[in-house]
């Protein structure tokens, strides 16, 4: 048979699974503790690696759960610390790759010559490379799974795009590294306040030029008050667009962020730093609060109103409840979710736990029922595949086909999580067509060696309606991997 008709055959084979029923697969047992075990994996981690089913099973799905909660308590895997050591950049402070990345103009020269603009492009592009590579890495690889799939939620909750400029493909790593990572099942308050400290947010949404009207002394660029990162902090970050705040609350709140802005040399290495020159100090009343003028203090106190909103307890809660448990969430888990998160002041880990333990994450109609994004979807057919020198370049690719390109939403409210975002008949082509070339061995470094489609049932727990597994067991042995990873089942979680 021509390799042309072959694959045609594959994609009929695999577009048929889908109408039979995407993405809601039906289970002879449900509750089995095979299929509780899937909906963990599929939840908490992006999906099952070779012999995870069995280590969760051996250890207890409440233990697994309890461990992922705290992940500095898991031991890292010893081949993704052994990668990341080797990395040059990853671990350099905001100022140090700038100052690596970016020459001094020359006494005299107002701007940089056209070698040195390739040069800066060419060091600033091999600084995203590997920043793409790390969280790729660590998705991959980690141990430490809820807290992988936690930096993917804030990153498109806190969203930036590298498409911005420069500054962005330069620091977003380290704003993943600093910002976002370390608190990823922390406490929302400090979240929040790296986010709002770090250069490549002050860059994205442009709070790096805000500038009080009128101040002394202060040229170029900085002309007035910027409204963006204030509007975006209110409608995206914290208490939501229906959350109560007015226009006049983000004039105020944009007045109190004025002068917060970036060190690209020196200072403390962070990148951050306040100019008092460019603040506004008068007293201001913000979302009914008296704020008196005061500095850099004051932007302090504004996160601190935010972060302990009634409706921002409320709309991180229907966020996490959209991301763990369904694209229209129950009203009863939000509800506990946001009661969670204002009686611990806003504790990460003590509101999943609270998800984790609700009857709705562990209702079987929500088993399978949500639609994998492009990055989950690749990252998990990676893992399952047992992949174990990637191709990052052909995953970023494939990404980017996919229309989920790695730090590249341009927009500030992120990607989207939800089945209507990324289910249409030419996206589920595309996928149907990688699953083909992941179902060779491709994605992988070397000689392609073909996926064992007996190694990959067990792996995922032969977890596969009966529609889909008359589908596979009536197809050729070197197809069946194929069919597996563009079947319902892998395309759900």
């Amino acid at each position: 048979m021509k390799k042309a008709s072959r694959y045609w055959i594959i994609s009929l084979l695999l577009g048929l699974i889908i109408l039979l029923g995407l993405p809601s697969p039906s289970y002879a047992d449900s509750q089995s503790i095979t299929t509780k075990t899937i909906h963990v994996l599929n939840r908490l981690s992006f999906g099952p690696r070779p012999g995870d089913i069995g280590r969760v099973q051996s250890m207890g799905i409440d233990n697994y759960i309890q461990s992922q909660l705290r992940p500095e308590t898991i031991r890292e895997s010893p081949q993704l610390t052994q990668r990341m050591a080797k990395l040059t950049n990853f671990y350099l402070a905001p100022t140090e790759l700038y100052k690596k990345t970016v020459p001094p103009l020359k006494k005299g020269a107002k701007d940089f010559t056209q070698k040195q603009r390739i040069q800066m492009n060419k060091s600033t592009r091999n600084v995203l490379r590997e920043s793409e590579n790390v969280r790729l890495l660590n998705a991959i690889f980690s141990n430490k799974q809820l807290q992988e799939v936690m930096v993917d939620f804030w990153f498109n909750h806190f969203n930036i795009s590298v498409d911005k400029g420069n500054l962005t493909r330069l620091l977003v790593g380290t704003y993943e590294r600093d910002a976002i990572r370390p608190n990823a099942l922390g406490n929302f308050r400090n979240l929040l306040g790296a986010i709002a400290h770090h250069p490549a947010m002050l860059f994205y949404l442009d709070n790096w030029l805000n500038t009080a009207p009128g101040s002394q002394g202060v040229r170029g660029r900085f002309k007035g008050l910027n409204e963006n990162y204030a509007r975006e902090l209110m409608e995206l970050h914290t208490i939501g667009i229906n959350g109560g705040y007015t226009q006049q609350d983000i004039i105020t709140l944009a007045r109190i962020f004025t002068g917060w802005g970036i060190q690209r040399r020196g200072g403390d290495g962070t990148g951050f730093k306040f100019d008092s020159n460019r603040h506004d100090y008068s007293d201001k009343i913000f979302l009914g609060v008296p704020i008196k003028g005061s500095g850099i203090e004051e932007g302090e106190k504004a996160l601190d109103i935010l972060a302990s909103h009634p409706s921002t307890a409320r709309f991180i809660s229907y966020k996490l409840a959209q991301y763990f448990v369904a694209d229209t969430p129950p009203g009863s888990l939000v509800n506990k979710l946001a009661k969670s998160f204002q009686e611990t002041n806003g504790n990460i880990r003590y509101v999943l736990e609270t998800l984790f333990n609700s009857p709705e994450f562990w209702n079987e109609k929500y088993y399978g029922s949500k639609f994998k994004t492009p990055y989950q979807y690749i990252i998990s057919t990676t893992r399952a595949t047992g992949t174990e020198k990637p191709r990052f370049g052909r995953i970023k690719r494939i990404l980017d086909q996919l229309g989920m390109k790695l730090y590249g939403c341009k927009t500030p409210d992120g990607y989207k999580n939800t089945q209507e975002a990324w289910l249409n008949p030419d996206a589920m082509m595309r996928r149907i067509s990688f699953a083909t070339i992941i179902s060779r061995g491709q994605l992988n470094q070397g000689k392609p060696r073909r996926i064992n489609h007996q190694q990959l049932r067990a792996t995922l727990g032969n977890n596969f309606s009966a529609q889909t597994q008359a589908v596979i067991g009536n197809s050729p042995g070197n197809l069946q991997a194929a069919l597996i990873l563009g079947s319902p089942e892998m395309m759900g979680k």
